[in-house]
């Protein structure tokens, strides 16, 4: 099998999905999110998406970032599945074998429509953006500098493409200004 991308086989995907307490289910029906899953992933995974209300959020972020307000979207990236120094960093797509990826994602859903409300954008595409940010952060990409950060909105751009959903940055990069440069072309 020729060793670029498009010609990769399809990553095998284990998705679970829960909800937490005040959350009466998934906002957008299961296989809606794994269409979304499956568009950011380079590589076999088992995520969970897990759905909560703002009271597990805030825990959460409280818990684990030392911040104490419910956040959109916490990504717990477990790391490679497999054998003990398989490379991993930003943007590195794994090797054929490589090992499973193994996340939790959790989505404050009435941070969520807040934010969608505010921002003027349907709850779904918001939510689509925040489901393939996670994805994303899974998988070692990163925002902590200025290059990584739009390195990574290039990607998720592109990929919300796919689904018809537009720039969810547009509106901070401000009129007139271009979109990020794209280091990495679209996965499909």
């Amino acid at each position: 099998m020729p060793a670029n991308a498009a010609s990769r086989a399809r990553p095998a995907l284990s998705l679970s999905v829960q909800t937490g307490e005040g959350v009466s289910g998934a906002p957008v029906p299961a296989p809606r999110l794994r269409r979304w899953v499956r568009a950011a992933l380079a590589g076999d995974a088992r995520i969970t998406l897990r759905f909560v209300g703002p009271g597990e959020g805030r825990s959460l972020n409280r818990e684990f970032r030392g911040r104490d307000y419910a956040t959109n979207v916490l990504t717990f990236d477990y790391g490679e599945s497999g054998p003990a120094g398989a490379p991993r960093g930003p943007g590195r797509a794994p090797a054929a074998g490589a090992p499973s990826r193994s996340a939790d994602i959790v989505i404050c859903v009435p941070v969520v429509e807040r934010e969608a409300r505010r921002q003027r954008k349907r709850v779904d595409h918001h939510l689509a953006h925040l489901v393939i940010h996670g994805v994303l952060h899974a998988q070692g990409f990163g925002h902590d500098d200025e290059i990584e950060a739009q390195a990574m909105q290039a990607l998720e751009t592109a990929l919300l493409r796919r689904f018809r959903i537009g720039d969810p940055y547009a509106r901070t990069r401000g009129p007139g200004v271009a979109p990020p440069a794209r280091n990495r072309p679209a996965r499909r």
